[in-house]
């Protein structure tokens, strides 16, 4: 495929390798993975996680979760609070596939109870310390009265947290730290409750890359290490070697004399995420390009962008080197956000590769 405008590509045998090194530690600990979609947001990419045999996905939204049900998954978990003016189509939903949802109120539980007439299970959504949604593992009272649904159909499965606070500069000490501390409070509502077959579900791509051991969890969730992304290597937590997405942009305009190249590709599609760097705030690294893919050491940077446009700064060698037309690679600050921009993405031998589209449900 002839790439004319700014388009995410993917390298299968990277993102593959990933996949298999991470099912490799769930395997190596005898839990469950069940890895969230929303990185990747595509049927297609998802049947490489199948290939490698898993059979379970976490996704972030009700549209995306019928999206992947429809094609073929039939155990999925929606890691978003519970949305009760969607409970039509979770009700339809669940009637098709084993569904989970996550439930943090007394008002929510009762709104599923009495809205949502199917067989489906929930999960109580635990804040470890990220403090963004969750509940509080001290409020015993609340989470003792949310396991008690009155209704047959539906289904206590147990505790579910994501550490984000996670997503910092990290080592593996500090990563450990995290893990230890968020296990630590979920194996006490677990000692609380009483229930040696609730399940516990955690997942963030920090730990669960950096560390090998999850002695006490039923099951991971990490998302972001299929593709990874330069704030992940920032973090400590990949090499840029292992970062298996690559956003490659035309430049359209050239400035030697303040040595910056101007390229098609600004907010719009990476998103507006930076890392700091030494050398100052970026948007992504300027990789260069190969028929086989791409180089791992970054040679410029892109410094700033807006809607549509985003400016490189590089050494005057490197600005020179460049012509109108030319196609640059830049690995993104945030894969996530990036992928959920793109409509697509296209494989280094330039198959177009489909993903999940609000418009086309």
């Amino acid at each position: 495929m002839k790439i004319t405008k700014p388009t995410l590509v993917i390298d299968e045998q990277k993102a593959r390798k990933n996949i298999e090194t991470m099912l490799a530690k769930a395997n190596a600990n005898k839990i469950l993975i069940r890895p969230h979609f929303k990185t990747h947001q595509s049927a297609h990419i998802a049947k490489w996680y199948w290939d490698a045999g898993i059979r379970k996905a976490t996704v972030s939204s009700v549209e995306m979760a019928t999206y992947f049900a429809n094609a073929g998954w039939i155990d999925i978990t929606i890691a978003f609070p519970y949305n009760p003016l969607e409970h039509e189509e979770i009700k339809q939903l669940s009637s098709r596939i084993q569904l989970n949802v996550l439930i943090e109120s007394e008002d929510a539980l009762a709104h599923l109870i009495t809205n949502v007439k199917a067989a489906i299970g929930y999960f109580l959504k635990i804040d470890v310390g990220t403090h963004r949604t969750g509940i509080d593992p001290k409020n015993e009272e609340l989470i003792k009265k949310l396991t008690l649904s009155n209704s047959d159909l539906h289904r206590f499965q147990g505790i579910l947290a994501h550490a984000g606070h996670s997503y910092q500069n990290i080592n593996k000490s500090g990563a450990q730290a995290i893990f230890d501390d968020s296990l630590d409070k979920m194996n006490r509502i677990k000692s609380l409750l009483g229930d040696p077959n609730m399940i516990i579900s955690y997942g963030d791509t920090p730990t669960c890359s950096l560390l090998d051991s999850f002695s006490g969890v039923d099951e991971l969730r990490p998302g972001n290490f299929l593709f990874y992304d330069l704030m992940q290597h920032h973090f400590g937590v990949c090499e840029t070697s292992d970062i298996a997405v690559c956003m490659v942009c035309p430049v359209v305009s050239i400035h030697p004399e303040r040595a910056e190249a101007v390229i098609y590709g600004g907010g719009v599609h990476f998103s507006k995420e930076v890392v700091n760097l030494p050398v100052g705030k970026t948007y992504g690294a300027v990789v260069s390009l190969s028929e086989e893919g791409w180089s791992s050491e970054p040679i410029a940077n892109l410094a700033r962008i807006s809607q549509e446009h985003g400016i490189i700064q590089g050494t005057d060698e490197y600005i020179d080197s460049l012509k109108i037309g030319d196609l640059v690679g830049i690995l993104p600050v945030h894969s996530c956000l990036t992928a959920n921009l793109q409509p697509y993405y296209v494989s280094l031998i330039g198959q177009k590769i489909d993903k999940f589209n609000r418009a086309n449900l």
